[in-house]
This record gives C-alpha cells, structure tokens and sequence, in this order.
C-alpha cells in the first residue's frame, strides 16, 4: 500500500469527478457509434445495455461507485473531525448521511452488475437506491455545509450545494413519474422505434440528476484542497482516512 499525505486527498474528488463523468459519455459515444441508442437522449443505462459497451459501462460505473464510497468515507471523517474542534452538527446527522449515500453507491453497483434488459426488477430497483439515495445525499451534506459555515465553509459554496440539491430533487421525481409511465425495461438495442416522449422526458432528467451529483462532488475539491493546506489547523485523524480511501484505487478490477 502507497504511503499518502495530506496533499495527495484532494485526488480523491478530483479522481471521481473525472472518472464518473468519462463513465457516462464514453459509453454513450461507444453505444451511439454502435448503432444502440438514439442521439437524443437515451437513459444512462440503455447506453450499457448490448455488447460491446455493456462491459464497460458495468466496469466504469463499479469504479465509480466505489470512488463515490471512499470519497464520502473521507468526507465523513473530516467533518467527524471539525465538529470534534468546535460542535455545530449531530455526530448522528453525519452518520445518517453516509449511510445513506453509501446505500446510493450499493444502488449504482446493482445496476452496474445487472443490465436493463436481463434482469430487469433488479436493475430498476438499483436505480431507485442509487438515484434516491444519491439525491438525499447531498441535500443532507448541504444542510451540514450551511451548519459549517462560516468556520469550515463558504455561503456560495453551501449556496451552490444547496442549488444543486434542489435542481436533483426536482428532476427526480418527474423521472420515476415519466419512467412508469414509458414502461422501464422496455429498450432494445436498435434504433428501429423511436423513443416515446416520456422516455425522453425521463431520461432528460436522469441525465441532470446524475450531472447534478458530478458537480456536486466537484465541490468538494476545494473542501479537501483546505484540508490539504491545512487552512484551520491540522486535521490528523483525517491522514490515515484519506490514505485508506486512496487505497481503493488499487483493488484489482476483478474485485469490483
């Protein structure tokens, strides 16, 4: 295992950001160019559904659930650590938000190892877990970032999370909504009929949610870059977490 310091836990973020986004548009590309999906705009997951792209959206999206562990892992204990210097939230109020986004990331390898039209319930089931989970995820880390503020963050940073927050909770529910009402499941790999407007509709919003959590995660660089310079002090306790969190990149693919 690589020995890290504090300078290198701002990878972290800066790791999953790049990776979940590459995950997203690099199997559209490969399942567009294949003939598979539509132009505009196919579900996240019909981009993964026929061979040759179904191996790598299942592998990219595995790694990326857990990037997205790690990073809130980490998230978590540095916040442990600055409510244990000064207290401003519940330690359960933390707890209950990592749980809950690591439920999320459970939720994206599900449909990471389940494809849309193989196993169709499990599939759809991961969905909800992680796009739910997902969205109540960074609303709870706004709340707390608004709790932190002024001493460990800044009003348009938790003015940022929180729009971003509230753009995902609005598109989410038109997109189960939308989802039912198309009929989840139904995609083939062809272009032969053409998607119904509420499959469009849904996948527009699918789209945005998931958008919203990359630039949700994009925000905490700055938040781990503090953590790095040691702005407010040094934060220990955080350097061997970050370390173990950085680890992870490292697991074997099979592993995933």
């Amino acid at each position: 295992m690589l020995c890290w310091n504090m300078e290198n836990a701002t990878l972290l973020p800066c790791i999953l950001v790049i990776w979940a986004s590459a995950a997203f548009i690099v199997s559209y590309i490969f399942a567009l160019l294949e003939g598979h999906v539509v132009p505009f705009v196919p579900y996240i997951s019909d981009t993964g559904t026929c061979i040759p792209e179904s191996g790598l959206f299942g592998f990219m999206i595995s790694v990326t659930a857990m990037l997205g562990a790690a990073t809130m892992y980490a998230r978590y204990k540095i916040i442990e650590e600055q409510t244990s210097r000064g207290t401003f939230l519940c330690k359960w109020f933390n707890l209950i938000s990592l749980l809950i986004g690591i439920l999320g990331c459970i939720g994206m390898g599900i449909v990471a190892s389940f494809q849309e039209t193989s196993v169709t319930k499990v599939h759809d089931a991961g969905a909800l877990i992680a796009f739910i989970g997902g969205v109540i995820y960074i609303f709870l880390q706004s709340i707390i970032s608004y709790k932190s503020c002024p001493q460990w963050n800044k009003k348009r940073t938790c003015h940022i999370r929180m729009t971003i927050s509230v753009i995902s909770m609005i598109a989410l529910f038109p997109m189960i909504v939308f989802a039912f009402l198309d009929g989840m499941g139904k995609y083939k790999c062809e272009l032969g009929v053409e998607p119904s407007p509420y499959h469009q509709a849904s996948a527009v919003c699918e789209w945005v949610v998931a958008f919203g959590f990359v630039t949700f995660f994009l925000t905490y660089i700055r938040d781990f870059q503090d953590v790095s310079s040691n702005e407010q002090g040094p934060l220990p306790s955080c350097l061997h977490t970050c370390s173990s969190a950085l680890s992870l990149l490292y697991l074997p693919a099979w592993s995933f």
